[in-house]
């Protein structure tokens, strides 16, 4: 058994080491797991802001469009092209405040150029453009998607609106606002590299997107518009971008009131860095972690390799104090039986001799518990009260039968004299005096824990019962007050079909698991 506690020892060593490498795993794993999840909603959490200013500027940019295209149509009077200056003049201060390089076109119904704010305009017929194809057909407003412009080659998006006069087409006003202009709103929302940030008709086509577009985009059969705007109108996700690939969490959101779809995208990389930083320190832990483990696995194998032969001495001296207590309460155990035979030599009344007798017999029965069970610091209340009880049954020599409910109690040795002194007693006085008639009996003996330390001793006999006026106060009922006293307890005598004494005393051993 010995040989095997070295081996016992270094796997359950390496259990625990192993239990707390697989511990801090688990650790990792949930830190990196929160890091994740922090990391995600920080960069969401900045794209929903982006998307949010993206569409408070969406939205200015269509009202302003919108009212400048209105007061130019009011400012052409009943017949497009015929005010002479007045109309150019209110065209300029129309489109003055609008922000980015905004230029302002009227054209007639032929798709002729009538006014302008460009000061490059060439001969150019725009009725193949679908802005003023869409005036044309009845639409009131309408705004194009991005497109690249012929004089100037810049991407621009454009505003128009239908001129009617007299119940008839005669024109389109037309605003047309540079890309670029979102420039000043992707410095604002401050993204990070690879970042955008967009204008999307409803319908799928791009208006506007910063950093530019290499050219016009159909998103219709993008999963923003195939998957997440069916559902909600506003959102993130993380997708690939349509127009250059790379992969990016999207926050996206309607503009009310207007015919746009806005969204403020940041690269996935970009906003993962944090967490692949936590992921670097992760695997560095768990490699010093690893590296500490193995050395502390070989470590230990070294002290259990030293401890052995130590282990082995330590046992063998074991062995030989647990000899030496045996032989102790032995030896007591015999004086104590001296005593006995002394005492039965001397010329005492026969009560008193009795009683020392069995006082020196409860003793003996303690000591016999210890050294036969090497139980040298502990003794169990199961097996020490019947060995006191049935002393006292076989010296009597009375017809009484005992029954026990004892519960398996664990007493300290200290605790155990004093124990089996006070069931002595107690039996003593049920055997002398209950049964005087000579009549067969029954003793029963109980203890139960009740809470802590303490426990209950019930001693109970159905002789002819217990007269606490009569009783006698001699040596016996001192003793027991003394160890009931002894025992940090209390204890009553009633009579009931019989005498019933009951004792609640401080005597319980805490429970202390065996070494393997």
């Amino acid at each position: 058994m010995e040989g095997r506690r070295p081996l016992r020892v270094s796997t359950a060593a390496t259990s625990v080491i192993a239990v707390m490498f697989l511990a801090l795993l688990v650790l990792l794993g949930l830190w990196l797991r929160e890091s994740w999840s922090s990391a995600t909603h920080r960069t969401e959490d900045r794209a929903i802001a982006a998307s949010k200013i993206v569409a408070t500027n969406a939205g200015w940019i269509n009202a302003l469009a919108l009212q400048a295209l209105q007061r130019i149509d009011e400012s052409m009077g009943p017949i497009p092209g015929s005010g002479g200056s007045a109309p150019a003049r209110d065209v300029n201060e129309a489109v003055a405040n609008l922000p980015g390089q905004v230029k302002a076109y009227v054209v007639d119904g032929e798709g002729n150029t009538l006014y302008t704010t460009d000061p490059q305009i060439k001969p150019i017929n725009i009725t193949d453009r679908d802005y003023f194809q869409a005036v044309e057909q009845g639409a009131k407003t309408y705004v194009s998607g991005l497109l690249v412009s012929r004089l100037s080659g810049r991407q621009i998006f454009v505003f128009s609106r239908r001129l009617e006069r007299a119940g008839k087409f005669s024109g389109a006003a037309m605003l047309s606002f540079e890309v670029e202009l979102l420039k000043d709103v992707w410095d604002a929302v401050d993204l990070g590299p690879n970042s955008t940030v967009s204008i999307i008709r409803k319908d799928g086509q791009l208006v506007a997107r910063y950093p530019l577009a290499p050219g016009p985009v159909n998103m219709s059969k993008y999963v923003l518009f195939t998957d997440y705007l069916p559902k909600s109108s506003e959102g993130t996700y993380l997708a690939k971008s349509p127009v250059d690939g790379e992969t990016r969490i999207v926050a996206y959101q309607t503009v009310d009131n207007t015919d746009f779809v806005v969204i403020g995208s940041t690269d996935y990389k970009e906003g993962m860095k944090a967490f692949w930083e936590d992921v670097s320190i992760a695997i560095s832990v768990l490699l010093l972690a690893g590296a500490g483990s193995i050395a502390a696995g070989g470590w230990i194998r070294h002290l259990l390799q030293r401890d052995t032969a130590r282990s082995a001495r330590l046992a063998e001296a074991l062995e030989e104090n647990q000899l030496l207590f045996r032989e102790i309460h032995h030896r007591v155990k015999n004086n104590l039986q001296s005593v006995q035979a002394v005492i039965r030599m001397q010329q005492l009344p026969a009560d008193t001799q009795r009683s020392l007798f069995d006082r020196i017999a409860a003793m003996i029965s303690v000591h016999e518990q210890i050294y036969k069970r090497d139980q040298f610091a502990r003794v169990s209340a199961r097996d020490l009260l019947p060995a006191v009880v049935g002393t006292l049954l076989r010296a009597y020599g009375n017809d009484v039968e005992a029954t026990y409910d004892i519960d398996d109690i664990v007493i300290s040795a200290d605790n155990a004299t004093p124990l089996a002194l006070l069931a002595n007693e107690v039996v003593t006085n049920s055997l002398k005096y209950a049964f005087l008639d000579g009549r067969a009996g029954h003793l029963s003996v109980s203890m139960k824990p009740i809470e802590g330390r303490r426990v209950r001793l019930v001693i109970a006999d159905n002789g002819r019962g217990y007269d606490a006026v009569s009783a006698p106060a001699g040596m016996g009922t001192r003793l027991i007050r003394g160890v009931v006293a002894q025992l940090q307890g209390q204890f009553r005598v009633e009579a009931a079909d019989g005498a019933r004494f009951t004792a609640e005393l401080e005597i319980m051993e805490p429970q202390v698991a065996e070494p393997a």
